[in-house]
């Protein structure tokens, strides 16, 4: 199966399973984002195992982040984070690693705070106390934007992309393909919030530019942590996607951005 037919058929099947849970919402969707942090915080800390991570120290504080954004309390969200300090702490104490302490715990506390904190404002944006419609119409615009964002972005440097973006950090990247992808996640982006009535227009624009300029930092970022784990992807669940951290790893920024660009928006 090719590279194109494999990226394609992961993405028909996905897709609509997350959108119509985050439809439903509720405990059902935290379900479904708690197993794709776990399984991602999994693949991280498995390709970094030479730095000796303290997995159940990096578990509990992300999933636990999960948990109090569910029942719409960002503080305790905040608290738990925090949480991965200490547990990091106390396991490094009584482990027995010739690793550098403070390298297993910073690579612990990395996992909790980048695939933690970061699915668990996804879920702080569904469960907004705005009605219904809002959290759930801001949510499907995260997935659709960075999705089509993604989509386009590889598509169009596999079309046209003749100049690369960051050769170092990731020599498949392209300008051109950073274009087309910039281009079509600002139409869907706003297509979604102001063509529905969400945001007037310069709000519109503002949400559609940091979800773009977000997730493209997000996937950067994932490509400059594998390539520093000398890993080409973080696994094979996902086929031509690769593993779950590969999918997710534009919305592991583009999340947080936009909660944080709606809530100094006044839509949250």
């Amino acid at each position: 199966m090719t590279s194109f037919v494999s990226r394609l058929a992961v993405a028909l099947a996905g897709l609509p399973v997350v959108l119509a849970a985050a439809w439903i919402g509720g405990w059902l969707f935290f379900g479904l984002v708690a197993i794709a942090a776990a399984t991602a915080l999994h693949e991280l800390y498995r390709l970094a195992r030479e730095l000796r991570p303290l997995v159940l120290a990096g578990y509990a504080p992300a999933l636990g982040a999960l948990a109090a954004a569910e029942l719409g309390e960002p503080v305790w969200m905040l608290g738990a984070f925090l949480a991965a300090f200490l547990l990091a702490f106390a396991f490094a104490a009584v482990a027995e690693t010739r690793q550098s302490t403070t390298v297993a715990i910073g690579t612990t506390v990395l996992g909790a705070a980048w695939i933690g904190f970061g699915l668990a404002c996804l879920i702080l944006i569904r469960e907004s106390p705005l009605a219904e419609d809002d959290g759930r119409q801001f949510v499907f615009t995260v997935l659709l934007t960075v999705f089509v964002t993604d989509t386009f972005a590889y598509f169009g440097g596999r079309v046209a992309g003749r100049h690369k973006m960051t050769p170092v950090m990731s020599p498949g990247k392209t300008w051109e393909g950073l274009l087309f992808g910039a281009v079509a996640g600002v139409f869907t982006a706003w297509v979604s919030v102001y063509e529905s009535g969400y945001l007037e227009s310069w709000r519109a624009f503002v949400l559609a530019g940091v979800l773009v300029v977000a997730a493209t930092l997000g996937d950067l970022f994932e490509s400059l942590v594998k390539r520093d784990l000398g890993a080409k992807d973080t696994g094979r669940l996902l086929a031509g996607h690769g593993g779950m951290l590969d999918r997710i790893d534009s919305l592991l920024f583009a999340v947080p951005a936009a909660y944080f660009t709606l809530l100094g928006l006044g839509e949250l």
